[in-house]
């Protein structure tokens, strides 16, 4: 019997805006910053909402120059609920690129690898099914935000 091949249909944008970075530097890890979440929207066809302010990526850079990244964030639906989002995944480009990224200038996506795993928490009961969805996200570095089109996967 073959496994089911995966699906995805497109299932919201998430705009988050974003602090300074806060750098460690070099840990056992690798370099580690952290970039606080500061707010935000999030929409789609069955999800609206403010993202709050709270939220962090813990990001690791490695030695082959890509970020490990770890987003835990929360937001709130436009009718009331609360929902928990963790976020991980992996950014690489070409050294130039990642430069100027990191100096805040615009980037075409397309000149980057930036994507997700996002699962989602809520105890709303209407929200539920968030529970027990996974979504993969393609993203791109605004200079003062992010910007991720996630798409749910069956």
């Amino acid at each position: 019997m073959a496994h089911p091949l995966l699906a995805e249909t497109p299932f919201a944008r998430v705009t988050a805006t974003l602090s300074d970075i806060i750098d460690f530097g070099a840990t056992p890890y690798g370099h580690r910053r952290v970039i606080h979440i500061t707010g935000g929207r999030v929409t789609g066809e069955r999800l609206e909402g403010t993202i709050l302010d709270g939220g962090a990526d813990w990001q690791i850079g490695r030695a082959d120059g890509a970020a490990d990244i770890h987003a835990r964030y929360s937001f709130v639906t436009d009718d009331g609920a609360h929902v928990l989002v963790d976020s991980r995944g992996l950014r690489h480009g070409p050294p130039e690129v990642l430069a100027t990224l990191a100096r805040g200038e615009a980037v075409d996506p397309a000149r980057y690898f930036f994507r997700t795993l996002c699962r989602f928490e809520t105890g709303a009961e209407r929200y539920g099914w968030l529970n027990r969805t996974m979504a993969i996200a393609t993203g791109r570095r605004l200079p003062n935000g992010v910007e991720l089109d996630l798409y749910e996967i069956f």
